[in-house]
């Protein structure tokens, strides 16, 4: 079984790296649905592979100069805060019982949907804010605006781990369309984290992180995402993204069903 895993980390860092969509909305359902893991046992174990992988993506774009800081400081302000509520409220709730498994179940299932639209409808929404200025936002209003988004995705990914990569990068989009795509990306995986850090030590205190699956994750997904990422340019995006946001709505019925 725990050369399955690596096998299912190097699979899923195939895919994060030919795609560029985060981790989480491919690894948790993957634990949930294939292995019959606890749904709160994946999420804290996908959280801390999240946080570590992610810490290496932002070194790299900290040295291309890709991360807009004043962004992350202000969706810090947001996500930090409601992870530390979010995880509160799983202790308080019991984040291992039955009934909130099934709602974590269900989180993940809508997690996985704004991943599907935010992989189909994230160019066009981007090409319609580049050509009406005048909805953009600015000042006060934009920083307030960034701060909420930060809030909503760092419940998010407490309860789910799913939204700090497709689903973030689609609000910093919407808020931020004048970020080239590599900005977007940087900034993106800069600011989850310390999110994804501190959700992940959520899950710890909760007793919901596996650490062998944690490792038997890494072992496969180093290897995985180093030859995505070479391999990246020579798979036509339209194909990958249409095959992803495909098999990831079927994976969000079955989490329903």
């Amino acid at each position: 079984m725990t050369l399955t895993y690596a096998i299912s980390g190097f699979a899923v860092g195939l895919l994060v790296g030919l795609t560029g969509v985060g981790g989480g909305s491919l690894m948790t359902p993957l634990l949930t649905l294939l292995f019959g893991i606890n749904p709160a046992v994946a999420v804290g174990t996908d959280l801390a592979f999240a946080s570590v992988t992610k810490t290496a993506g932002t070194f790299a774009h900290r040295i291309k100069n890709t991360v807009h800081w004043d962004i992350v400081k202000l969706l810090c302000m947001g996500a930090l805060p409601a992870a530390v509520v979010a995880a509160i409220g799983l202790k308080y709730f019991g984040a291992l019982d039955k009934e909130i498994n099934q709602i974590i179940r269900y989180s993940i299932a809508g997690s996985v949907l704004l991943t599907v639209i935010a992989l189909l409808f994230r160019a066009k929404m981007q090409a319609w804010l580049n050509a009406h200025p005048e909805k953009h936002l600015h000042g006060r209003s934009l920083a307030i605006a960034t701060v909420v988004s930060g809030a909503v995705l760092g419940t998010l990914v407490t309860i789910s781990s799913i939204g700090a990569g497709a689903v973030g990068a689609t609000l910093l989009v919407l808020l931020y369309p004048r970020l080239s795509s590599a900005e977007i990306a940087g900034t993106d995986i800069a600011y989850a984290v310390p999110l994804t850090a501190i959700a992940a030590f959520g899950h710890w205190w909760l007793g919901s992180i596996d650490w062998n699956l944690l490792a038997m994750l890494l072992l496969g997904s180093v290897p995985g995402i180093t030859i995505g990422s070479l391999a990246a340019r020579a798979v036509p995006e339209r194909f990958l993204r249409g095959l992803l946001a495909t098999t990831l709505t079927g994976v969000a019925a079955k989490l329903v069903l």
